[in-house]
């Protein structure tokens, strides 16, 4: 999936991927998609609470090895 953005939060533990997620969705637009790369097992349920309490959409979410890839719509 093609996305507009990609975030390379690898190698950070929470809340630090949630947090640059957060502000890297401040720079896109509504409809515009980021997608995250994490390497912290947390992030799975972070980023799932984050999209319910923010109203931005998480499109997808799987592991890739030792990564986690998300792809989140904004708001």
């Amino acid at each position: 999936m093609q996305s507009n953005q990609t975030l390379d939060a690898r190698g950070l533990n929470c809340p630090l991927p949630i947090l640059r997620t957060k502000k890297s969705l401040s720079s896109l637009q509504s409809g515009e998609t980021l997608k995250v790369v994490s390497t912290d097992p947390g992030s799975l349920k972070d980023m799932a609470s984050f999209c319910a309490q923010t109203g931005n959409t998480l499109l997808s979410s799987q592991q890739a090895g030792s990564d986690y890839e998300f792809v989140i719509r904004k708001a």
